[in-house]
C-alpha cells in the first residue's frame, strides 16, 4: 500500500511517518507539506491512502479531499488533525477515518487495515509476503519503471532523498522509493539493513572486516565496500553465521 502524509508541521509528519512505517501493509510512504505538494504527489504516484491534516499553510485539507472525490482513482482519505470539530464534515468528504493528535500505533494501524479492506474488492491485494516471494523488483524513476531480478542486486543505498539500487554488472537504478519500503518487498532472509543508509544482499557478501570505532565493512563479490554501523554489527554477524 502506498501512503501519502500531508501535514505542514515537520514534527507531526515525522511522528506519523514512523507509525505508518511500522505497518507491514505499507510499502511506500510519501510526504507533502501542503495542498499544492499533495496534489503533485497524487498526480505522480498511485497513492492508495492519504493521511490528511485539515488546516494547512497553503489551504484547506477539507477542500482538497472534496476536490479529489471527482477523480476516478482517488486515494482513500484519513483525516489526521488536532481538531475534533470537523468530524462530521470529514465524513461528508468521504473520509474513511478521523484521527486526533497525538496519534497512537493502534489507531494508525486500524485506519490502514480499514483502507486495505475497502480496497480489496477493487483489486487483488498484494500482501508484503507476496512481494517478498516475487523474484522481480519494480523501481520507479521519473516516468519510467525499471524491473530488476532480485538475485542480481548487490546492495541498496539511500542518500539525499533518493535510493540507489546497485546490481551485477555495474548496473545502478535510482528511485524516489524509500529504503524501508523496498526492504518490505525483499526476503528478510536474504536482504538486511546494515546501516541507516545501506542494505545488502547477503548472498553477495564475500568478506567482513573490522573498521574504525567498532564498526565493520563488508566486501561484496564485485569488490564493492559497504559500511556496517555499530548498531547493526550483531545482526550482520548473526545473519552471516558468525554469532
Amino acid at each position: 500500500m502506498k501512503v501519502l502524509i500531508v501535514d505542514d508541521e515537520p514534527l507531526a509528519r515525522d511522528e506519523l511517518h514512523y507509525l505508518v512505517d511500522q505497518n507491514p501493509l505499507v510499502t511506500d510512504i510519501y510526504e507533502a507539506d501542503g495542498v499544492v505538494s499533495a496534489q503533485q504527489a497524487v498526480d505522480q504516484e498511485a497513492v492508495d491512502l492519504m493521511f490528511l491534516d485539515i488546516q494547512l499553510a497553503d489551504g484547506s485539507g477539507m477542500a482538497l479531499a472534496e476536490s479529489l472525490k471527482s477523480r476516478p482513482h482517488h486515494p482513500y482519505i484519513v483525516f489526521a488533525t488536532a481538531y475534533d470539530q470537523y468530524a462530521l464534515d470529514a465524513f461528508d468528504a468521504d473520509a474513511v477515518d478521523y484521527l486526533l493528535k497525538p496519534f497512537s500505533q493502534q489507531r494508525v494501524n486500524d485506519a490502514i487495515t480499514r483502507v486495505a479492506k475497502l480496497a480489496a474488492p477493487k483489486q487483488a491485494a498484494i500482501t508484503p509476503q507476496d512481494q517478498r516471494t516475487n523474484p522481480r523488483l519494480s523501481l520507479t524513476n521519473d516516468d519510467r519503471t525499471i524491473i530488476l531480478q532480485k538475485d542480481t542486486i548487490l546492495y541498496i543505498q539511500t542518500q539525499d532523498g533518493e535510493t540507489a539500487v546497485w546490481a551485477k554488472g555495474g548496473h545502478r537504478v535510482v528511485s524516489k522509493q524509500p529504503l524501508a519500503g523496498l526492504l518490505k518487498q525483499l526476503d528478510p532472509a536474504q536482504f538486511i539493513r546494515v546501516h541507516r543508509s545501506f542494505a545488502v544482499n547477503l548472498n553477495m557478501v564475500s568478506e567482513l572486516q573490522p573498521s574504525f570505532n567498532h564498526t565493520y565493512e563488508l566486501t561484496l563479490k564485485d569488490g564493492s565496500k559497504v559500511p556496517v554501523s555499530r548498531s547493526y554489527v550483531a545482526t550482520v554477524k548473526q545473519a552471516l553465521g558468525m554469532a
